[in-house]
């Protein structure tokens, strides 16, 4: 599986992070709260655990900076090197990035409401590498934020505490992640997602979730089935 992670905010004040493999659409990693160093640090943590530690994936992202310093501390690897004649101790330790990650960034300017230049930058990885992850990619030939703010439309389609103009914002902040939460997750295994559909040996087309396209569920999961599902400890 090709293992494209994107992220944007979906809202400048009450937001959540948002990490997904862009093949399958899977909502990977939630963390409601402002993009702040601490809730980056902690989502970065969570989608590397959630990956099982592998380094072979392709981070993509608007250019806000503690993302950078997220990535740099939990993939950064430390390396042993020898010290100078007349330092202390015998060696000094930095970090280097694994030689298969790479992390690139799309930075929009916007003038009268329109998106009137794009800048993408190479943060960590080689042209050759960031390459190499979007040959593989069957649904993009380019740096973008585009699949991860339309997950953010649907995010907000579905709960209404985050629509603009509207009486149903959150007035709680722990119903609010609560809710968000919810949301996001059931979308994993209860929503069927139109482009994920598959057409049969019988020539007839069936729904998938993210979920079952990701090889987590082999059905549609009701909401009453994923709420009552045993939780397994961490």
């Amino acid at each position: 599986m090709t293992r494209i992670i994107r992220w944007i905010v979906s809202s400048a004040i009450i937001g959540i992070i948002l990490q997904w493999t862009r093949n399958k659409r899977l909502l990977l990693s939630l963390v409601p709260g402002k993009r702040t160093s601490e809730n980056c640090h902690k989502v970065v943590e969570d989608v590397k655990k959630r990956t099982g530690g592998r380094t072979d994936i392709l981070f993509t992202s608007d250019e806000h900076s503690p993302y950078k310093e997220a990535i740099g501390e939990k993939y950064g690897q430390e390396i042993s090197q020898p010290k100078e004649p007349g330092q202390e101790g015998q060696f000094t330790f930095n970090k280097e990035m694994p030689n298969d990650l790479c992390y690139a960034t799309v930075s929009k300017t916007r003038a009268k409401g329109r998106v009137v230049r794009i800048v993408k930058t190479i943060v960590f990885g080689t042209i050759e590498l960031l390459n190499s992850w979007l040959v593989r990619s069957t649904v993009s030939t380019t740096i973008n934020t585009s699949f991860v703010e339309r997950h953010n439309g649907t995010d907000r389609g579905k709960n209404s505490r985050k629509r603009r103009k509207t009486y149903c914002f959150s007035k709680d902040w722990t119903i609010h992640n609560a809710i968000s939460y919810f949301v996001g997750f059931s979308y994993n295994f209860c929503w069927p997602v139109r482009t994920l559909r598959v057409q049969g040996e019988d020539g007839k087309w069936y729904q998938q979730t993210p979920a079952m396209s990701a090889g987590l569920a082999d059905h549609i999961w009701s909401i009453e089935e994923w709420l009552t599902y045993p939780v397994r400890g961490s």
